[in-house]
Protein backbone atom coordinates (compact mmCIF):
# COMPACT_ATOMS: atom_id res chain seq x y z
CA UNK A 1 0.00 0.00 0.00
CA UNK A 2 2.71 2.67 0.98
CA UNK A 3 5.39 0.91 -1.59
CA UNK A 4 8.35 3.45 -2.55
CA UNK A 5 6.51 6.23 -0.75
CA UNK A 6 8.77 8.53 1.90
CA UNK A 7 7.65 9.58 4.82
CA UNK A 8 9.47 12.10 7.07
CA UNK A 9 8.79 11.02 10.52
CA UNK A 10 9.32 13.54 13.27
CA UNK A 11 9.86 12.02 16.94
CA UNK A 12 8.58 13.98 19.26
CA UNK A 13 9.35 14.19 23.44
CA UNK A 14 6.75 12.31 25.37
CA UNK A 15 6.26 8.64 26.38
CA UNK A 16 4.66 7.81 23.41
CA UNK A 17 7.96 7.79 21.49
CA UNK A 18 7.92 4.07 21.98
CA UNK A 19 5.28 3.95 19.21
CA UNK A 20 7.52 5.33 16.92
CA UNK A 21 9.91 2.49 16.93
CA UNK A 22 7.17 0.23 15.81
CA UNK A 23 5.25 2.57 13.58
CA UNK A 24 8.61 2.73 11.38
CA UNK A 25 8.86 -1.39 11.54
CA UNK A 26 4.46 -1.51 10.47
CA UNK A 27 5.48 1.57 7.51
CA UNK A 28 8.51 -0.20 6.36
CA UNK A 29 6.84 -3.64 6.17
CA UNK A 30 4.46 -1.90 3.34
CA UNK A 31 7.57 -0.77 1.45
CA UNK A 32 7.49 2.81 2.21
CA UNK A 33 10.74 4.65 3.29
CA UNK A 34 11.05 6.26 6.42
CA UNK A 35 14.06 9.13 7.44
CA UNK A 36 13.75 9.57 10.93
CA UNK A 37 14.44 13.01 13.00
CA UNK A 38 14.90 12.85 16.38
CA UNK A 39 14.41 15.79 18.67
CA UNK A 40 16.22 16.50 22.01
CA UNK A 41 12.70 15.47 24.02
CA UNK A 42 12.60 12.29 22.16
CA UNK A 43 16.50 11.36 22.90
CA UNK A 44 15.24 10.96 26.63
CA UNK A 45 12.84 7.99 25.72
CA UNK A 46 14.08 6.26 22.45
CA UNK A 47 17.98 6.45 21.30
CA UNK A 48 19.22 7.58 18.23
CA UNK A 49 20.45 3.76 17.65
CA UNK A 50 17.27 2.18 17.60
CA UNK A 51 15.73 4.25 15.69
CA UNK A 52 17.97 4.11 13.03
CA UNK A 53 18.61 0.25 13.22
CA UNK A 54 14.83 0.08 12.58
CA UNK A 55 14.60 2.89 9.63
CA UNK A 56 17.91 1.62 8.39
CA UNK A 57 18.60 5.05 7.13
CA UNK A 58 20.73 7.92 9.27
CA UNK A 59 18.81 9.41 12.63
CA UNK A 60 18.70 13.62 12.11
CA UNK A 61 19.04 15.38 15.17
CA UNK A 62 20.53 18.07 15.23
CA UNK A 63 19.97 21.59 12.82
CA UNK A 64 23.22 22.86 12.99
CA UNK A 65 25.17 19.53 11.79
CA UNK A 66 27.71 21.06 8.88
CA UNK A 67 27.94 17.15 7.99
CA UNK A 68 24.00 17.13 7.50
CA UNK A 69 23.83 20.35 5.84
CA UNK A 70 26.47 19.40 3.06
CA UNK A 71 25.03 16.19 2.57
CA UNK A 72 21.51 17.28 2.70
CA UNK A 73 20.19 20.48 4.56
CA UNK A 74 17.67 21.02 6.16
CA UNK A 75 15.58 22.34 3.21
CA UNK A 76 16.01 19.74 1.05
CA UNK A 77 15.67 17.10 3.78
CA UNK A 78 11.94 18.79 4.83
CA UNK A 79 11.21 18.76 0.52
CA UNK A 80 12.73 15.07 0.11
CA UNK A 81 9.45 13.33 1.40
CA UNK A 82 5.69 12.57 0.05
CA UNK A 83 4.92 13.10 3.99
CA UNK A 84 5.64 14.80 7.17
CA UNK A 85 4.32 13.02 10.19
CA UNK A 86 4.99 13.89 13.78
CA UNK A 87 4.66 10.88 16.31
CA UNK A 88 4.26 11.85 19.03
CA UNK A 89 3.28 15.99 18.24
CA UNK A 90 3.66 16.80 21.69
CA UNK A 91 2.02 19.99 23.65
CA UNK A 92 5.80 22.08 22.64
CA UNK A 93 5.89 20.95 19.09
CA UNK A 94 2.45 21.84 18.48
CA UNK A 95 2.64 25.37 19.72
CA UNK A 96 6.14 25.51 17.69
CA UNK A 97 3.91 24.80 14.48
CA UNK A 98 0.91 26.63 15.19
CA UNK A 99 3.26 30.03 15.71
CA UNK A 100 5.67 29.32 12.82
CA UNK A 101 8.72 28.89 15.16
CA UNK A 102 11.79 27.39 13.98
CA UNK A 103 14.83 26.97 16.83
CA UNK A 104 15.27 23.36 16.04
CA UNK A 105 15.82 20.94 13.68
CA UNK A 106 11.61 19.70 13.48
CA UNK A 107 10.55 22.85 14.04
CA UNK A 108 12.44 24.32 10.88
CA UNK A 109 11.57 21.73 8.85
CA UNK A 110 7.63 21.97 9.34
CA UNK A 111 8.39 25.47 8.87
CA UNK A 112 10.44 24.85 5.55
CA UNK A 113 8.17 22.07 4.11
CA UNK A 114 6.20 22.00 0.99
CA UNK A 115 4.75 18.81 1.53
CA UNK A 116 1.21 17.41 3.63
CA UNK A 117 1.98 17.59 7.93
CA UNK A 118 0.10 14.85 9.63
CA UNK A 119 0.57 15.45 13.15
CA UNK A 120 -0.38 12.42 16.25
CA UNK A 121 -0.56 14.36 19.26
CA UNK A 122 0.02 12.96 22.41
CA UNK A 123 0.60 14.73 25.83
CA UNK A 124 -1.35 14.80 29.25
CA UNK A 125 -4.73 15.22 29.53
CA UNK A 126 -4.43 18.25 31.63
CA UNK A 127 -2.27 20.23 28.79
CA UNK A 128 -4.81 18.40 25.80
CA UNK A 129 -7.61 20.33 27.50
CA UNK A 130 -5.44 23.39 27.98
CA UNK A 131 -7.15 26.67 26.28
CA UNK A 132 -3.47 27.16 24.51
CA UNK A 133 -3.08 23.71 23.42
CA UNK A 134 -7.22 23.82 21.89
CA UNK A 135 -5.90 27.27 19.95
CA UNK A 136 -3.18 25.44 18.14
CA UNK A 137 -4.57 22.83 17.42
CA UNK A 138 -7.56 24.49 16.04
CA UNK A 139 -5.05 26.54 14.12
CA UNK A 140 -2.92 23.89 12.77
CA UNK A 141 -6.41 22.29 11.34
CA UNK A 142 -7.17 25.66 9.74
CA UNK A 143 -3.51 25.07 8.37
CA UNK A 144 -4.23 22.27 6.62
CA UNK A 145 -2.41 19.82 9.03
CA UNK A 146 -3.88 16.48 9.20
CA UNK A 147 -4.84 14.39 12.32
CA UNK A 148 -4.70 11.21 14.05
CA UNK A 149 -6.57 10.94 17.35
CA UNK A 150 -5.77 12.06 19.96
CA UNK A 151 -7.40 8.49 22.04
CA UNK A 152 -9.00 8.25 25.60
CA UNK A 153 -7.52 6.03 28.41
CA UNK A 154 -4.99 6.02 30.68
CA UNK A 155 -1.61 7.38 31.09
CA UNK A 156 1.73 7.08 32.41
CA UNK A 157 1.19 9.33 34.82
CA UNK A 158 -2.00 8.33 36.26
CA UNK A 159 -4.73 10.04 34.88
CA UNK A 160 -7.32 9.39 32.33
CA UNK A 161 -8.46 11.22 29.36
CA UNK A 162 -7.81 12.18 26.15
CA UNK A 163 -4.45 12.84 25.01
CA UNK A 164 -2.99 9.48 24.27
CA UNK A 165 -1.34 8.80 20.88
CA UNK A 166 -3.41 7.08 18.32
CA UNK A 167 -2.19 3.17 18.03
CA UNK A 168 0.32 2.62 15.70
CA UNK A 169 -2.46 0.85 12.95
CA UNK A 170 -4.51 4.02 13.05
CA UNK A 171 -1.45 5.82 12.40
CA UNK A 172 -0.57 3.57 9.59
CA UNK A 173 -4.14 3.34 7.96
CA UNK A 174 -4.10 7.14 8.26
CA UNK A 175 -0.89 7.65 6.33
CA UNK A 176 -2.14 5.01 3.66
CA UNK A 177 -5.37 7.10 3.03
CA UNK A 178 -3.20 10.37 2.52
CA UNK A 179 -0.69 8.87 0.16
CA UNK A 180 -3.15 6.68 -1.40
CA UNK A 181 -5.15 10.00 -2.18
CA UNK A 182 -7.78 8.29 0.12
CA UNK A 183 -11.01 6.08 -0.53
CA UNK A 184 -13.10 9.21 -1.00
CA UNK A 185 -11.05 9.98 -4.04
CA UNK A 186 -13.71 11.69 -6.90
CA UNK A 187 -16.63 12.08 -4.42
CA UNK A 188 -17.91 14.92 -3.43
CA UNK A 189 -19.40 15.20 0.23
CA UNK A 190 -21.55 18.43 1.58
CA UNK A 191 -21.19 19.12 5.10
CA UNK A 192 -22.61 22.23 6.79
CA UNK A 193 -21.43 23.51 10.19
CA UNK A 194 -21.95 26.22 13.07
CA UNK A 195 -24.63 28.39 14.11
CA UNK A 196 -26.79 30.14 11.77
CA UNK A 197 -28.09 33.78 13.27
CA UNK A 198 -31.32 35.01 11.93
CA UNK A 199 -31.55 39.20 12.73
CA UNK A 200 -34.08 40.60 14.98
CA UNK A 201 -32.79 44.04 13.60
CA UNK A 202 -29.69 45.44 12.21
CA UNK A 203 -27.66 44.80 15.71
CA UNK A 204 -29.56 42.03 17.22
CA UNK A 205 -30.25 38.37 16.08
CA UNK A 206 -31.24 34.67 17.22
CA UNK A 207 -28.35 32.11 17.73
CA UNK A 208 -27.24 29.44 19.37
CA UNK A 209 -23.63 28.21 21.19
CA UNK A 210 -22.34 26.03 18.26
CA UNK A 211 -18.79 26.57 17.62
CA UNK A 212 -18.58 24.74 14.11
CA UNK A 213 -15.77 22.36 16.04
CA UNK A 214 -17.51 19.73 15.26
CA UNK A 215 -18.25 20.60 11.48
CA UNK A 216 -14.95 21.81 10.92
CA UNK A 217 -13.40 18.74 11.80
CA UNK A 218 -15.71 16.53 9.90
CA UNK A 219 -14.92 18.92 6.41
CA UNK A 220 -11.13 18.29 7.45
CA UNK A 221 -11.22 14.32 7.76
CA UNK A 222 -13.29 14.26 4.90
CA UNK A 223 -10.72 16.29 2.72
CA UNK A 224 -8.13 13.58 3.84
CA UNK A 225 -9.80 10.73 2.53
CA UNK A 226 -9.71 12.80 -0.43
CA UNK A 227 -13.40 14.27 -1.25
CA UNK A 228 -13.60 17.05 -2.89
CA UNK A 229 -16.10 18.57 0.33
CA UNK A 230 -18.23 21.73 -0.19
CA UNK A 231 -18.09 23.10 3.58
CA UNK A 232 -21.03 25.44 3.86
CA UNK A 233 -20.81 27.38 7.65
CA UNK A 234 -22.65 29.92 9.43
CA UNK A 235 -20.79 32.75 11.43
CA UNK A 236 -18.81 29.59 13.47
CA UNK A 237 -15.89 30.42 16.05
CA UNK A 238 -13.57 27.94 14.93
CA UNK A 239 -12.03 28.56 11.25
CA UNK A 240 -12.99 26.32 8.04
CA UNK A 241 -10.20 24.37 7.37
CA UNK A 242 -8.00 24.61 4.31
CA UNK A 243 -8.54 22.20 0.87
CA UNK A 244 -11.94 22.33 1.53
CA UNK A 245 -14.44 24.84 -0.86
CA UNK A 246 -15.86 27.29 2.13
CA UNK A 247 -19.34 29.23 1.32
CA UNK A 248 -20.26 31.36 4.20
CA UNK A 249 -23.62 32.17 5.10
CA UNK A 250 -25.66 33.80 7.99
CA UNK A 251 -29.05 32.68 8.11
CA UNK A 252 -30.62 29.19 7.33
CA UNK A 253 -32.41 31.06 4.03
CA UNK A 254 -28.93 31.79 3.16
CA UNK A 255 -27.33 27.98 4.31
CA UNK A 256 -30.28 26.22 2.48
CA UNK A 257 -29.87 28.24 -0.73
CA UNK A 258 -26.23 27.42 -0.29
CA UNK A 259 -26.97 23.67 0.33
CA UNK A 260 -28.99 23.33 -3.37
CA UNK A 261 -26.29 25.03 -5.15
CA UNK A 262 -23.49 22.97 -3.93
CA UNK A 263 -25.59 19.53 -5.29
CA UNK A 264 -25.50 17.03 -6.44
CA UNK A 265 -23.22 15.35 -4.17
CA UNK A 266 -22.18 11.44 -3.05
CA UNK A 267 -22.94 12.24 0.21
CA UNK A 268 -24.52 15.53 2.29
CA UNK A 269 -23.52 15.34 5.99
CA UNK A 270 -25.75 18.23 8.11
CA UNK A 271 -24.10 19.39 11.02
CA UNK A 272 -24.81 22.86 11.59
CA UNK A 273 -26.95 23.68 13.79
CA UNK A 274 -30.18 25.29 12.39
CA UNK A 275 -31.91 27.77 13.70
CA UNK A 276 -35.91 26.21 13.89
CA UNK A 277 -37.41 29.58 13.55
CA UNK A 278 -36.47 33.11 12.46
CA UNK A 279 -38.09 36.69 13.13
CA UNK A 280 -40.71 37.38 10.24
CA UNK A 281 -40.97 41.44 11.40
CA UNK A 282 -37.56 41.82 11.68
CA UNK A 283 -37.03 45.25 12.09
CA UNK A 284 -34.65 48.02 9.43
CA UNK A 285 -33.56 50.06 11.74
CA UNK A 286 -32.25 49.28 15.42
CA UNK A 287 -35.32 48.97 17.91
CA UNK A 288 -35.55 51.36 20.48
CA UNK A 289 -37.10 51.10 23.91
CA UNK A 290 -40.13 53.34 24.01
CA UNK A 291 -41.04 53.79 27.62
CA UNK A 292 -43.83 51.71 28.51
CA UNK A 293 -41.69 48.79 29.65
CA UNK A 294 -43.34 46.40 27.03
CA UNK A 295 -40.67 44.65 24.79
CA UNK A 296 -41.42 44.58 20.72
CA UNK A 297 -43.53 42.18 19.56
CA UNK A 298 -41.39 39.82 17.40
CA UNK A 299 -43.70 37.38 15.17
CA UNK A 300 -42.28 34.01 14.27
CA UNK A 301 -41.74 32.08 11.34
CA UNK A 302 -40.79 28.84 10.86
CA UNK A 303 -37.45 28.09 8.47
CA UNK A 304 -36.86 25.65 5.70
CA UNK A 305 -36.03 22.03 6.85
CA UNK A 306 -32.59 21.91 4.99
CA UNK A 307 -32.35 17.91 5.87
CA UNK A 308 -35.34 17.15 5.37
CA UNK A 309 -35.22 18.51 1.87
CA UNK A 310 -32.17 16.95 0.74
CA UNK A 311 -33.35 14.03 2.30
CA UNK A 312 -36.52 13.85 0.39
CA UNK A 313 -35.41 14.76 -2.67
CA UNK A 314 -36.09 12.37 -5.69
CA UNK A 315 -33.82 12.76 -8.16
CA UNK A 316 -30.31 14.19 -7.90
CA UNK A 317 -30.32 13.17 -3.60
CA UNK A 318 -26.84 12.02 -2.64
CA UNK A 319 -26.72 8.56 -1.61
CA UNK A 320 -26.00 8.90 2.10
CA UNK A 321 -27.59 11.35 3.85
CA UNK A 322 -26.35 12.13 7.37
CA UNK A 323 -28.02 14.59 10.03
CA UNK A 324 -26.92 15.94 13.23
CA UNK A 325 -29.34 15.79 16.05
CA UNK A 326 -28.21 17.95 19.49
CA UNK A 327 -30.46 16.48 22.77
CA UNK A 328 -30.48 17.14 26.08
CA UNK A 329 -32.87 14.58 27.33
CA UNK A 330 -33.83 11.00 25.75
CA UNK A 331 -31.23 11.37 23.03
CA UNK A 332 -31.28 8.02 21.21
CA UNK A 333 -35.20 7.91 21.13
CA UNK A 334 -35.48 11.61 20.05
CA UNK A 335 -32.67 10.75 17.23
CA UNK A 336 -34.26 7.75 16.08
CA UNK A 337 -37.36 9.74 15.66
CA UNK A 338 -35.60 11.87 13.77
CA UNK A 339 -34.28 9.94 11.08
CA UNK A 340 -37.43 8.78 10.42
CA UNK A 341 -39.19 11.86 10.44
CA UNK A 342 -36.58 13.25 7.92
CA UNK A 343 -35.96 10.36 5.64
CA UNK A 344 -32.18 10.49 5.86
CA UNK A 345 -29.79 7.39 6.41
CA UNK A 346 -27.98 8.34 9.66
CA UNK A 347 -28.43 10.57 12.58
CA UNK A 348 -25.07 11.15 14.68
CA UNK A 349 -27.19 12.72 18.25
CA UNK A 350 -25.20 13.72 20.86
CA UNK A 351 -26.23 15.62 24.64
CA UNK A 352 -25.65 19.15 24.42
CA UNK A 353 -27.05 19.68 27.92
CA UNK A 354 -24.77 22.62 29.62
CA UNK A 355 -22.97 19.94 32.19
CA UNK A 356 -21.60 18.00 29.24
CA UNK A 357 -19.38 20.88 27.96
CA UNK A 358 -19.94 19.12 24.81
CA UNK A 359 -21.99 22.63 22.66
CA UNK A 360 -18.47 24.94 22.22
CA UNK A 361 -15.98 22.34 23.60
CA UNK A 362 -12.91 20.71 22.51
CA UNK A 363 -14.80 17.08 22.88
CA UNK A 364 -18.35 14.93 21.67
CA UNK A 365 -19.59 11.81 22.84
CA UNK A 366 -22.18 10.41 19.93
CA UNK A 367 -24.75 7.60 19.34
CA UNK A 368 -24.83 6.98 15.91
CA UNK A 369 -28.35 5.69 14.44
CA UNK A 370 -28.47 4.05 11.09
CA UNK A 371 -31.01 1.33 9.84
CA UNK A 372 -29.59 -1.23 12.23
CA UNK A 373 -29.92 0.56 15.06
CA UNK A 374 -28.48 2.73 17.46
CA UNK A 375 -24.35 2.61 18.03
CA UNK A 376 -22.93 4.70 21.52
CA UNK A 377 -19.24 5.96 20.66
CA UNK A 378 -16.97 7.15 23.86
CA UNK A 379 -16.16 10.46 24.75
CA UNK A 380 -13.59 11.41 21.86
CA UNK A 381 -11.74 14.97 20.81
CA UNK A 382 -14.09 16.51 18.05
CA UNK A 383 -11.12 15.46 15.42
CA UNK A 384 -11.01 11.62 16.32
CA UNK A 385 -15.05 11.47 16.30
CA UNK A 386 -14.98 13.20 12.66
CA UNK A 387 -12.06 10.46 11.22
CA UNK A 388 -14.05 7.83 12.76
CA UNK A 389 -17.33 9.00 11.12
CA UNK A 390 -15.23 9.98 7.78
CA UNK A 391 -14.41 6.67 7.35
CA UNK A 392 -17.82 4.75 7.40
CA UNK A 393 -19.06 7.27 5.40
CA UNK A 394 -16.17 5.64 2.83
CA UNK A 395 -16.64 2.48 3.77
CA UNK A 396 -20.49 3.59 3.05
CA UNK A 397 -20.00 4.86 -0.41
CA UNK A 398 -17.73 2.20 -1.73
Amino acid sequence: MLADKRILLIIGGGIAAYKALDLIRRLREQGAAVTPVLTRAGEEFVTPLSVSALAAQKVYRDLFDLTDEAEMGHIELSRAADLVVVAPATADLMAKMAGGLANDLASTLLLATDKRVMIAPSMNVRMWDHPATQRNFAQLQADGVMVVGPGEGPMACGEFGPGRMAEVPDIVAAIGAALGDGPLKGRHVLVTSGPTHEPIDPVRYIANRSSGAQGAALAAALRDLGARVSFITGPASVPAPAGVDVVAVETAQQMADAVAAALPADAAVFAAAVADWRVANAAGQKMKKDGTGKPPALEFAENPDILARVAQMGDGRPRLVVGFAAETEHVADYATAKRARKGCDWIVANDVSPETGIMGGAENAVTLITGQGAESWPRLPKAEVARRLALRIADALG
